[in-house]
């Protein structure tokens, strides 16, 4: 399948076609574009799609008696539809061809890794003996965000006469490539209008419904030979249609250059004349085709992650992906982490607290990039302290779901396929996302040594987050601490105690620890401030000093429950029965979905100790040993080796990975605490999107946030790196099927800072420049330093 840098498909399987349209995905950051057969059509077996990051629309629909409303990542018009069909002299013409056309012999999909490029090789033999060979070469422009370009080869093989060619533009999509949606309303264009300039550039335009985003597309295409064109036009669709001559000796070649442009584009300019004479303008294909490789070796410098052998190779498909969709056009936009990438239409296209584990990677290699992403949660700060105030709190409550606007975007009724019901879902209570992005703010301010952002929307977000989880927090006289209550924590099986009227749990655990973090670092942060930027935040918020002080209070009193010498996950949850998991194993096989196993059967997660996917242990992954001991300590408890190894394999066998993220938790726990299972779980985060192990998924878009943490699992758990204000922390944590690594990183200027870690030694190397030495804090607390133009090598602990 994998082939150096290449990233390959060498048969045609309708089984698992919508797998490989999402794994060979092209985007630049801006708009993406599944990586479907040009001759396909939305049907079972293929979805051609593309996305614009930021692109949202609301319709509304009817399900189950009610009228429930939702916003969208909206599928735009298919710019890569080309059809074909042979007319051999002297016979009648045949069929127009597709990958599931019975002349079908041998198929190749090629993903360039390297030069961000997708080829797809066909060859049709008909029972008359003629052949067609057909190589399409699809890019996404890394260089140009607003340009896309597909180059189509035709050669005949044993005959000659003429073949048809349409060039399609078709604006006639909706939103179907979710089955559990299919009950939804999925069209979200309207006032399609499609022409064909006189130069021949073809073009359409539309807009959404209700965001009332306007979209225009316009697609030049070029004929080699020049051949007459034929021109239809429909509202919603703009055709072109050649008839060339072929022969062997004499291949035929259709080139067609897209531009997308949308109301979204700043500055603002008409969309639908703005993508005309950029499509009419733009260089041929080979200089496109050029120009977008030097983008990516540029983004390869800077963002490739070296591994040996298959593990390696994997992880670049990842940073493939994770730069298509983040890529650093992502940094002049208001968008946000999409969960599954630009990739599908999974989860409507909404931003979750994915960017947990993907930022990490970012502020260490793109810092810009990472920096844009926290913009846009700033941007949505308002709507946090208006959701905040309209449920009677105060401070800052991000949405666990959201869009465009930064309101809660969470479905109140989710479909179980299984059992075809519509059911309650509360899983809007996660209120953790707040913790998430607080924590970014603060991982990106020590990676980056960005003190205008940490002291200006930084301080913003970390403050009004702090001020939320301070408000949430409420005073029990009997336990002589604040608790938390009503929420749901990352596991989300568990949205209520069993037979309760009221959903949420209290003292979820993760929740806990991870708001007393954020109280704790706020206060850190508006220590560092200006005297007027304190007084400034202090009016905004609306607290005073005697404020703070009870935020000092409430960040060493959190309540953190236990059970039977573990870490309990919420208040309550060893009181819960046990699952016979032997039981559902046997019955069920893949028990990942237990939620649906469970309520299809008329039972409920909520009355068993059984988690979706990571929850206490997501402490584990945000800090490591010495942080979370100290951490535990400063609430009042005490968090030995002994008990955090016991609550970690407590939690391994009650747990069934119903998340991409749970396998990626895991394994980085592990791997920290040497534990023998650690890299088969590392594995199955490294393999869950190529092998599809949530059993069809994929084909629905990309897990990003599980792609992110493998390559932040390598940098920052296997490697040990952590960026901080004294220097470069480096404590690695061996592990034997990662034997070494190389990277570059940014550090406070520097950029392109080397990487290379091999069992037992540690290289840096600083690039010249005329900033000062790159401090490094290396295993025991040893301090050195790599000046600029240096390159040095260290022993470390067991080398």
């Amino acid at each position: 399948m994998t082939t150096g840098r290449r990233w390959e498909y060498h048969r045609y399987d309708p089984r698992t076609e919508r797998l490989v349209e999402s794994l060979c995905t092209l985007g630049n950051g801006r708009f993406a574009t599944r990586g479907s057969a040009p001759e396909s059509v939305a049907d079972d077996i293929h979805y051609p799609g593309t996305y614009l990051a930021g692109c949202y629309n609301r319709l509304d629909s009817a399900v189950g008696g009610r009228t429930v409303s939702n916003e969208d990542m909206v599928r735009l018009p298919d710019w890569t539809a080309l059809r074909y069909r042979c007319l051999p002299e002297g016979a009648p013409p045949g069929d127009w061809l597709t990958p599931d056309h019975p002349s079908l012999r041998h198929s190749r999909v090629s993903l360039d890794l390297r030069a961000g490029t997708l080829t797809r090789r066909m060859l049709f033999h008909d029972a008359d003996g003629r052949r067609l060979g057909v190589t399409h070469t699809r890019l996404v422009h890394m260089g140009d965000p607003n340009l896309a370009a597909q180059s189509t080869v035709f050669r005949a093989y044993g005959w000659s006469g003429r073949i048809e060619i349409e060039s399609l533009i078709d604006g006639d999509v909706t939103n179907a490539g979710v089955d559990r949606y299919r009950a939804l309303a999925g069209r979200h264009l309207v006032e399609h209008r499609a022409g064909v300039q006189a130069e021949g550039t073809a073009w359409l335009s539309c807009a959404t419904t209700t965001s009332r985003v306007r979209i225009g597309l316009a697609v030049r295409t070029s004929m080699r030979p020049r051949a007459p064109v034929r021109v239809a036009c429909t509202a919603t669709t703009a055709s072109q249609t050649f008839l060339p001559p072929i022969e062997r000796a004499a291949p035929v070649v259709v080139v067609k250059t897209a531009a997308l442009c949308s109301s979204l584009d700043r500055p603002v300019a008409d969309p639908l004349r703005r993508s005309i004479d950029c499509a009419t303008h733009a260089p041929d294909f080979a200089s496109l085709l050029a120009s977008h490789r030097a983008s990516w070796q540029r983004l390869w410098s800077e963002g490739e992650l070296n591994v040996p052998g298959e593990t390696g190779k994997v992880l670049r498909l990842h940073a493939f992906h994770v730069l298509q969709t983040l890529s650093p056009h992502t940094a002049e936009l208001d968008a946000g982490v999409p969960a599954r990438g630009l990739h599908g239409e999974a989860y409507r296209g909404h931003v979750f607290w994915d960017e947990l584990f993907v930022l990490p990677y970012l502020a260490l290699h793109f810092p810009e990039t990472a920096r844009g992403l926290l913009t846009y949660r700033h941007r949505r700060l308002r709507a946090a302290l208006e959701a905040a105030r309209r449920a009677g709190a105060k401070g800052a409550m991000f949405p666990w779901q959201s869009g465009s606007s930064g309101y809660e975007e969470t479905q109140r009724l989710h479909l179980n396929p299984r059992s075809g019901r519509w059911l309650p879902d509360h899983s809007h209570l996660q209120r953790h996302v707040g913790s998430a992005i607080a924590w970014n703010v603060w991982q990106y301010g020590r990676a980056t040594g960005d003190a205008g952002f940490m002291h200006g929307a930084g301080a913003e977000l970390l403050l009004h987050i702090a001020h939320f989880w301070a408000d949430a927090a409420t005073w029990d006289t009997g336990l002589d601490r604040y608790r938390i209550r009503g929420v749901v924590g990352p596991d989300e099986y568990h949205d209520g105690y069993p037979g309760a009227a009221a959903a949420g749990i209290d003292d979820n655990t993760y929740t806990n620890v991870t708001a007393a973090w954020v109280l704790a670092r706020a206060l850190d942060l508006y220590g560092e401030l200006p005297a007027a930027r304190r007084a400034e935040l202090l009016t905004r918020l609306g607290i005073g000093p005697d404020d703070l002080t009870v935020w000092e209070d409430v960040s060493r009193r959190l309540f953190v429950p236990f059970h039977r010498d573990v870490i309990s996950q919420f208040d309550g949850y060893g009181d819960l029965a046990e699952l016979d998991w032997d039981g559902y194993r046997a019955r069920y096989h893949d028990i990942r979905r237990l939620d649906r196993i469970l309520e299809a059967e008329g039972d409920t997660p909520n009355r068993y100790q059984a988690s979706k996917q990571a929850d206490t242990l997501m402490l584990g992954y945000l800090f490591r040993p010495t942080e979370l001991e100290q951490l535990f300590l400063r609430l009042g408890y005490h968090l030995d080796d002994g008990l955090w190894r016991r609550t970690v394999d407590y939690y391994l066998r009650r747990t069934c990975h119903g998340s991409t993220l749970s396998s990626l938790v895991h394994g980085w726990v592990l791997a920290r605490e040497q534990g023998p299972d650690a890299w088969r779980y590392c594995q199955e985060a490294l393999l869950s999107d190529i092998t599809d192990v949530q059993g069809g998924t994929t084909g629905e878009g990309i897990h990003l946030g599980a792609m992110g943490g493998t390559l932040d699992l390598v940098e920052r758990g296997i490697v040990g790196l952590e960026s901080r204000g004294d220097g470069l922390h480096i404590d690695p944590v061996p592990l034997s099927a990662v034997p070494g690594s190389s990277f570059s990183i940014c550090r406070l200027g520097h950029r392109d800072v080397r990487v290379r870690f091999r069992p037992g030694r540690l290289g840096i190397s600083v690039p010249p420049s005329a900033r000062g030495p790159v401090p490094l804090v290396l295993p025991g607390g040893r301090q050195e330093r790599v000046s600029a133009g240096q390159e040095r090598w260290f022993r470390l602990p067991g080398g």
